[in-house]
């Protein structure tokens, strides 16, 4: 409990027992440990707020203590140091309502197994070159549940959405920064080969790999206002900010899949949708900005028409391409003058290496009939070569063996 509050500053009883102990059916016991954390002089109640939750702090005490608890990179909160008028304490600040529902976003998501108080961060800056710094409202580290980081921003329906918009295209921005010395004209050669190119920019540097397509996502929690208006805010954010959160389309024909690799993955969803689901942040209480349905986070995250999808139908575009090459190809398939057999791919493989002999009769036959010609082309050499033989020892003969008769008799003239 110490370690939330260093962590968050200021919080209710309902926030830390969503974050805690979200396994209580209520925040009794949370309320009992503040109060002993009270009488030890390591909390204090800052103010009671209109909903009459009483506003917890830490002491100066209670401050060192979470120093002391809390690992050395993580960043703790300033301490609310409590303030006197005429000898008597002053009453906190009422405690602002985006801060109750930052607080309350980073509750709901610990409580429903996205990391623990550790996991989180508040106000992070994100720099930019022209001396603009984006600053998240919480940004989220729960690698055991899938989300290696997320950056979430609060809104509760009072900005413009051109606020939000503005919000993504700085973030876009700062993604796309290159680290310190790295190479930029092999980072400029690394945007066309997917995932390479996150090698030389500075995001990836601070945060861990996301392990999907693109670059760390980023969270809108809405809340306030009505359903409908919070329902509009989340259209409208959507068709102004898709440039940034779309990708685009792998080349090639057949394919459909999406190149999401320098594209900012965001999600939308609602406290209000989120308490009301029983599963809470684990249920489908997400959406991802292109889609039309409710997922859960990991669902929303993934990207089922992504890599997964480019790779299937690459393999599938291949096979047709060899499967109509092979087709044109058979068409072309000499036949034979003879039989009307096609050729073997041995014989067509032979004529093309060996290359077409026009006025060769046997070019156009397959490699049996090739066969039969020149074995009848042979029989006829052969027998024209014993017609000869015959006739040669015919002429060879003494004329008087060649006028006897049958039986040798000289024939009388």
């Amino acid at each position: 409990m110490l370690k939330a509050l260093g962590i968050f500053q200021r919080a209710t009883a309902e926030h830390l027992w969503r974050m805690l102990r979200p396994g209580d059916r209520h925040d009794r016991c949370t309320r009992d440990t503040l109060n002993e954390l009270k009488e030890q002089g390591k909390v204090r109640v800052e103010t009671r707020l209109e909903s009459n939750q009483q506003l917890w702090v830490l002491t100066e005490r209670g401050h060192k203590e979470a120093k002391q608890l809390l690992p050395g990179n993580v960043r703790v909160s300033a301490l609310r140091k409590l303030e006197y008028d005429d000898g008597e304490p002053v009453t906190g600040e009422g405690f602002d309502e985006h801060a109750a529902a930052v607080t309350m976003t980073a509750a709901v998501l610990t409580g429903a197994g996205f990391g623990t108080p550790l996991s989180w961060q508040t106000e992070i800056g994100h720099k930019l070159p022209y001396g603009y710094t984006q600053y998240a409202d919480l940004t989220m580290r729960a690698p055991d549940a899938g989300v290696p980081a997320m950056l979430l921003e609060v809104d509760r329906v009072n900005e413009p959405v051109d606020v939000l918009v503005d919000k993504v295209r700085r973030y876009t921005e700062w993604f796309e920064l290159l680290a310190p010395k790295a190479d930029k004209v092999k980072a400029q050669a690394a945007r066309h080969d997917g995932a390479a190119v996150h090698d030389f920019r500075l995001w990836s540097r601070i945060y861990q790999a996301t392990g999907r397509e693109g670059y760390v996502p980023v969270a809108f929690v809405f809340t306030g206002k009505t359903k409908a208006q919070r329902a509009s805010r989340m259209r409208r954010l959507e068709q102004a900010a898709r440039s940034y959160f779309a990708g685009t389309k792998y080349a090639g024909g057949g394919i459909t899949a999406v190149d999401y690799h320098q594209a900012v993955p965001v999600v939308v969803t609602e406290l209000e949708r989120i308490t009301a689901d029983p599963a809470g942040a684990a249920g489908k209480v997400w959406r991802r900005l292109g889609r039309d349905e409710w997922q859960t986070l990991g669902e929303a995250l993934d990207n089922p028409n992504g890599d997964r999808l480019y790779a299937v139908q690459w393999e599938q575009a291949r096979r047709r391409k060899a499967e109509r090459e092979a087709a044109e190809r058979e068409a072309r398939r000499p036949v034979c003058t003879n039989c009307g057999a096609k050729f073997t791919d041995e014989r067509w493989q032979y004529l093309l290496g060996r290359g077409r002999s026009w006025g060769d009769r046997t070019d156009e036959l397959c490699g049996p009939c090739q066969g039969e010609h020149f074995a009848y082309l042979e029989a006829e050499q052969d027998a024209r070569r014993r017609r000869e033989e015959a006739a040669a020892r015919a002429a060879a003969e003494p004329p008087e063996t060649r006028s006897r008769g049958v039986f040798g008799i000289r024939r009388r003239r």
